[in-house]
């Protein structure tokens, strides 16, 4: 049940970098408003990257921002999360193939296996959050400049690229859980007990000694003289 459940989270962890992947690479982040293509030929999108205006005819020209300092504080940090969630899941890509149940390494014991599988799961959730941060702070700052009534020049929405975070980041949590839940702690078994008495007789003292029953081998108790 365990080895499944690890297999399902990973491909989950999987499909989640391959869309997140999609999102930072994604011009359409926030697009121009309806509204805006009324009155206008062009329509106007944008992602963490570039700027692209497509026209009527169809003709695309996308242009890169020229400058990084000149940006605006959330587009850098924007950047900054998804790369850093890109790493992250990466890194956990690896550690969780490593520890699946299903994969033989040298001698490595389940428990440590357990153990880069948690840690696996752990960094999934990590990079989900990550990519839910910065999708979602994008996200408030268009919807904030589109309802600003003080704000001139041209109206945006939320674009496609915010989508397909929102749907990365939840596949991300939801495959890092499932790994998490798969690693089960095996408790330390407690060290067994040895009694021992001790009796006087005629021919001096005699210590008694009951030795623990074997696992598995159904034997009663013995005691030893």
């Amino acid at each position: 049940m365990s080895a499944g459940l690890q297999v399902v989270g990973l491909v989950l962890g999987v499909v989640s970098w391959c869309v997140q992947s999609s999102c930072m690479s994604s011009q359409l982040w926030k697009v121009s408003s309806h509204m805006e293509a009324v009155t206008t030929s062009q329509r106007h999108f944008e992602g963490l990257w570039m700027t692209c205006a497509e026209n009527s005819l169809g003709s695309i020209q996308c242009s890169r921002f020229k400058t990084v300092l000149g940006l605006s504080a959330h587009i850098q940090a924007c950047r900054a999360l998804m790369i850093l969630s890109l790493l992250l899941g990466l890194a956990s890509i690896i550690l969780s193939v490593l520890g699946l149940k299903c994969t033989k390494i040298g001698r490595m014991k389940e428990v440590t296996k357990d153990k880069i599988v948690l840690s696996g799961g752990v960094l999934f959730i990590l990079s989900g959050i990550l990519t839910l941060t910065a999708v979602s702070w994008y996200a408030a700052r268009v919807i904030n400049d589109f309802y600003d009534p003080f704000g001139g020049g041209m109206k945006f929405e939320l674009g496609q690229g915010l989508y397909l975070g929102w749907a990365a980041s939840g596949l991300a949590l939801l495959g890092g859980s499932m790994l998490c839940c798969s690693s089960k702690r095996t408790p330390a078994s407690p060290p067994a007990r040895q009694f021992s008495y001790y009796s006087t007789g005629s021919q001096g003292p005699t210590i008694y000694r009951v030795a623990p029953a074997s696992d598995g081998s159904g034997s009663s108790t013995k005691a030893y003289v």
